[in-house]
């Protein structure tokens, strides 16, 4: 199937081949026939609904970018009036009083939500399998051999990848946006932190955590950002910043780019064939004028630790919320206040989810908060540091987004620290606060998409950007997509 931009969409729709009303029925209908468990809810009404307005708009001589373009929304932003689970037992029955503010700038700007993608709960994975509505299926795998998506915002990678959707939102607090666009073959984008509002997210680690979009091409990660970003006195984590177009420089020659290849990112762990795909990647920007150099980001192998103490603790408080009080699931039978909350979260967060806020309590209880938290905050300084040092002598760093391609359901379910690691070259960008982008820069010998991974110094999306368009238009990457079965299967 041959791939439809964002901007493609744009151009249809604005010139009258199509209307919205047409192309939402027609996601909807591949979304209801797809059987790769993406989506966990699905309003088709109120779909219809905001494309008819979004018609009705265009009718009176609006001309916005993306007015009437079906995007998938992840299930971890909330929407008035929609379920929003964030991929838990514990919100089944979630249906959220208000619109995160991400998700009404697009609104606003006339984009029409198709539904919620699926997730890891919580965003608390690297594969898509701890979702309480079940494993979603990598497209690029085979009924015989189902990959996982990557995770968490897997829901959202495998239905741009299957084309049930030409764009989506997903979040980054550790790689959950680079890492399932690695595995899927697509364009990938955190941005830095504090770019887009959290407020509306429901939160994992808040010092990390970042919305960002999920799409097919750079340009249309430019598009879809130039909505998303902006300043929300309701986050104040956010940054009050002058209005940006991310499309504008994105066709700028990259004569005399200065890139840098840290040697801890081509180390031991590292697939060989990945690494030679990443070479010809970095020889392509050679032949566009950019020079190449080794550097080295000495504090890399702390990050995973560090990580693995800050994001845990920061969850662990932000997680406590959850108590059956309020809102949400509730254990049916307790015998007083205590046993309730015990009974409540026990029955209602998952495996990995309890996992993690255990490490986190700990880390942050009563004589090792300065043994584990507070430790892990000085080495997340030394990590940021490196970063800056570098970039003295380096417009972007570019290197491999994981270590290997899109495994196999199941096969590291049982192995923590191994699915863990597929994070390990995400994790520093997230710990410095800083953007980075993953596109897709060639195929293994078993027909499975790696990602170029490419950081830039903050707030410098924009660079970041030009520098994958001008990638993708002189391969074709971004254009392979995957043998998908024409079956219906259960959603």
């Amino acid at each position: 199937m041959t791939i439809t931009t964002l901007s493609e969409l744009a151009q249809q729709l604005s010139s009258g081949k199509q209307s919205s009303v047409e192309l939402t029925q027609d996601y909807l209908n591949r979304i209801e026939e797809s059987k790769h468990n993406a989506f966990i809810s699905i309003d088709p009404e109120k779909s219809i609904t905001a494309a008819k307005k979004a018609d009705e708009r265009r009718a009176t001589g609006d001309t916005a970018p993306l007015l009437g373009v079906p995007i998938a929304q992840k299930d971890i932003f909330c929407i008035e009036g929609t379920l929003t689970t964030c991929g838990s037992k514990i919100l089944e029955n979630f249906v959220a009083p208000y619109t995160a503010t991400v998700v009404q700038k697009m609104h606003d700007a006339g984009i029409v939500s198709l539904g919620k993608t699926n997730m890891d709960e919580f965003a608390m994975g690297s594969s898509n399998e701890t979702s309480y509505y079940g494993s979603v299926s990598n497209p690029w795998g085979s009924q015989e051999q189902p990959l996982v998506p990557g995770g968490s915002s897997g829901g959202s990678a495998a239905a741009v990848a299957a084309q049930l959707a030409p764009a989506a939102t997903g979040t980054d607090t550790g790689g959950s946006i680079r890492q399932p666009a690695a595995f899927c073959g697509l364009t990938g984008l955190k941005p830095s932190y504090g770019r887009c509002s959290r407020y509306g997210m429901i939160a994992f680690a808040s010092s990390l955590d970042q919305a960002g979009p999920m799409t097919h091409t750079a340009e249309d990660a430019a598009l879809l950002l130039n909505t998303m970003v902006g300043f929300d006195s309701r986050d104040s984590t956010s940054l009050e910043l002058p209005a940006e177009d991310f499309t504008h420089n994105i066709d700028n020659s990259l004569e005399g780019l200065r890139i840098g290849l840290p040697k801890e990112f081509f180390s031991d762990g590292l697939d060989s064939e990945i690494a030679e795909l990443i070479e010809n990647a970095v020889r392509t920007y050679e032949t566009l004028g950019a020079t190449i150099k080794e550097v080295s980001l000495p504090n890399t192998h702390l990050a995973l630790p560090s990580y693995y103490v800050i994001a845990p603790a920061e969850a662990s408080s932000n997680l406590s919320r959850f108590d059956g009080v309020r809102y949400g699931y509730r254990a049916e039978e307790y015998s007083d206040l205590v046993d309730m909350y015990t009974k409540t979260r026990t029955e209602g967060f998952g495996e990995e989810v309890k996992r993690r806020i255990m490490i986190g309590a700990y880390a942050l209880s009563s004589g090792y908060y300065d043994a584990y938290y507070s430790k892990a905050q000085k080495l997340r300084r030394l990590i940021s540091d490196d970063f800056t040092r570098v970039f003295e002598n380096c417009d972007v760093l570019m290197g491999p987004t994981t270590p290997t391609t899109a495994f196999a359901q199941g096969s590291r379910t049982d192995d923590p620290v191994s699915m863990y690691l597929n994070d390990i070259y995400t994790i520093p960008v997230n710990l410095a606060g800083l953007p980075a982008i993953s596109i897709q820069a060639g195929l293994t010998q078993q027909n499975l998409p790696i990602g170029l991974h490419i950081i830039s110094p903050y707030l410098q999306e924009a660079k970041l950007l030009n520098v994958a368009h001008k990638f993708q238009q002189v391969t074709d990457w971004h254009q392979k997509t995957p043998t998908i079965s024409a079956e219906k299967g259960d959603k």
